[in-house]
């Protein structure tokens, strides 16, 4: 099953509120499972170089099937896969992409960013919550 259009705005408005509370604009992208732009949305005063770190934090879960940070783990110097994070056009592995989920499958991914980490994982996870 895929992220519906309407899932996908969902996503985004869910987001967009957690971001409202915690007053902190950010950009937000979704993607279905095979990776493709679904939805995006660059709220007022978002900063722009942070477009790419939300697509990045949302395809690095989309690669992994799993949340951003937890594919972190595995880059950091003493791990076994340091260097993995130049792979795949590059990999963003901290809080703020991750699976969204429908039941137990995964119909798609959110990225977030824009905001201190904290605050992206806390948007990232609002969004991710259908």
């Amino acid at each position: 099953m895929e992220i519906t259009l309407q899932q996908s705005e969902l996503a985004i408005e869910l987001a967009k509120a957690k971001a409202d509370e915690l007053k902190t604009p950010v950009n937000i992208v979704v993607l279905d499972t095979g990776g493709y732009l679904k939805s995006f949305t660059r709220m007022d005063n978002a900063f722009l170089g942070s477009i790419d770190i939300a697509m990045q934090k949302a395809k690095t879960a989309m690669l992994f099937r799993t949340n951003s940070e937890v594919v972190g783990e595995f880059l950091k110097p003493e791990a076994a896969a340091y260097g993995l994070e130049n792979t795949n056009g590059g990999l963003v592995a901290f809080p703020g992409g991750r699976p969204i989920f429908q039941s137990e499958k995964i119909i798609g991914y959110i990225g977030v960013s824009g905001g201190a980490v904290p605050q992206d994982l806390s948007i990232a996870i609002a969004g991710s919550s259908l």
